[in-house]
């Protein structure tokens, strides 16, 4: 059996170089964990920014199988933000029925934010085309839409028997 030769002071310096590597980059992929969530910083411009489409349903349609098969995981099918994998993000994916806080919300915001995205959202500037970003935006809209009801009767001379003749 040959003899086992001892460590040089080479092999251990070069050890130390690859286990110092392999630290810094556990550091590193730790440090981008936690440092890129946060709240949105949106710039001014991109507020400003309106819906260069007009509202369609056949939009609306078109945009409806992206939706589910990039969006629904965590905003849920009808944007509730209730997708099977809502539970694993704090905070959890925006609710895009509520409509208070959605209507607060610019087109060119919610364009920013599909376009950017932020972590764990990923970006979709080169996986989606800026129609389909927009077609998005009109989906989340959509979800916010309040249902839609039959205007009241206005009263009239017959109809209302506090009005006298």
């Amino acid at each position: 059996m040959p003899d086992a030769k001892p460590a040089t002071k080479k092999d251990l310096n070069g050890r130390k170089t690859l286990f110092l590597l392999l630290l810094l980059a556990i550091a590193a992929a730790v440090f981008y964990a936690t440092s890129s969530s946060g709240p949105w910083k949106i710039p001014e411009s991109a507020k400003q920014m309106k819906n260069p489409l007009p509202p369609s349903d056949a939009a609306l349609k078109n945009i409806r199988p992206i939706y589910l098969d990039k969006c629904a995981v965590c905003h849920g099918d009808s944007g509730k933000g209730d997708g099977h994998d809502a539970s694993r993000y704090d905070p959890r994916p925006t609710n895009f029925t509520d409509a208070q806080h959605i209507n607060t919300v610019s087109d060119g915001e919610l364009f920013y934010k599909i376009s950017e995205g932020h972590k764990p959202m990923p970006s979709f500037r080169r996986r989606l085309s800026e129609e389909q970003r927009w077609e998005l935006v009109q989906t989340i809209r959509s979800f916010a839409a309040a249902p839609a009801t039959a205007p009241l009767p206005t009263p009239t001379a017959t109809s209302d028997p506090a009005v006298k003749r």
